[in-house]
């Protein structure tokens, strides 16, 4: 069947490709996970955390020698802002009112009066009911989705679109544990975005393929094969479109956002780039198995019914 469109790779014929490095990769993130776990933030794990405006540009350097004076020798700040005028600072402990106190003191007089500081505190129950219910909010966004592509589509397309916006979310958590990027609040909400815009991605196909199966009479594996094919390059500037915009000021984000987001941008970044990997060579080469079973099974019932 002519599909008015020039298909410039066959996704689905090197799907194999694609699933060894994907599988590759799930396997080295659980690997992390295991021996390295993640790097949790103080959003849940207990401590305190110092967002601080100085008023004027400062260097890492000189924000550690501060903090040591104010008895805080092992803490490395992290300076970002349009000016490196902002800094974010991590304590593992829960700092009292005098220490919180006295940093804030240390700091106006090493910088001048126009410091000011936001203090966030974390208690050890609040920490371990955030995680659980991070964990919750990922599981329940997930079935969702699953839910509603099955009743918009069928089992099939939900089937592969939650496989696929799973493999992404993990990918997002896999990379942080295997560089110890440090996964806080901001980070469930990059992934819980990556899951929406993923899904996104994988409808726009998915609806193709399945304007495209109403029309064509698709008698084998080939015909199926070239149909998902042609359906991926039918959606591919749409989907590249979408994902470049969203991309681009997510980057402008990560380079001059305020240090407190940085990671959050850069999950987004991550959450986007595997969202649009999976759409084409995982999702639709994931429906296409399932669809060609489906394909084989009148020719085995014919088989036997054949004298």
């Amino acid at each position: 069947m002519n599909y008015n469109t020039k298909i410039r790779y066959d996704v689905v014929g090197n799907r194999n490709k694609y699933f060894i490095f994907s599988l590759a990769l799930t396997l080295a993130g659980i690997v992390s996970l295991i021996l390295v776990q993640l790097n949790l933030g103080v959003d849940f794990k207990a401590g305190t955390t110092m967002d601080i405006s100085v008023g004027k540009s400062v260097t890492q350097q000189e924000m550690k020698d501060a903090l040591a004076e104010a008895g805080f020798p092992d803490v490395t700040p992290t300076v970002g802002g349009q000016n490196n005028d902002r800094a974010s600072v991590r304590f593992d402990d829960v700092l009292t009112q005098e220490q919180s106190a006295k940093v804030n003191q240390t700091l106006k007089t090493k910088f001048g009066e126009d410091v000011s500081a936001e203090t966030s505190v974390v208690s050890p129950d609040i920490a371990r009911e955030l995680g659980i219910k991070a964990i919750w909010a990922i599981l329940i966004a997930s079935l969702g989705i699953m839910l509603y592509v099955m009743i918009r589509f069928e089992w099939r397309f939900a089937l592969a679109a939650n496989i696929s916006i799973l493999y992404d979310s993990f990918v997002v958590i896999a990379l942080f544990s295997i560089f110890q990027l440090e996964v806080d609040l901001p980070f469930i909400a990059a992934v819980l975005t990556t899951l929406g815009y993923s899904i996104n991605d994988k409808i726009v196909i998915f609806d193709r393929i399945r304007e495209n199966l109403r029309f064509a009479q698709v008698k084998n594996e080939e015909q199926l094969a070239e149909l998902v094919n042609a359906s991926i390059w039918q959606t591919m500037a749409r989907n590249l479109y979408t994902v470049l915009t969203v991309f681009i000021i997510t980057v402008c984000i990560y380079f001059w956002g305020s240090p407190s987001i940085k990671l959050f941008s850069l999950a987004m970044l991550i959450g986007l780039v595997s969202g649009a990997y999976s759409t084409i060579f995982l999702a639709s080469p994931l429906w296409y198995l399932l669809k060609r079973k489906e394909k084989k099974k009148p020719k085995a019932a014919a088989a036997k019914t054949a004298p």
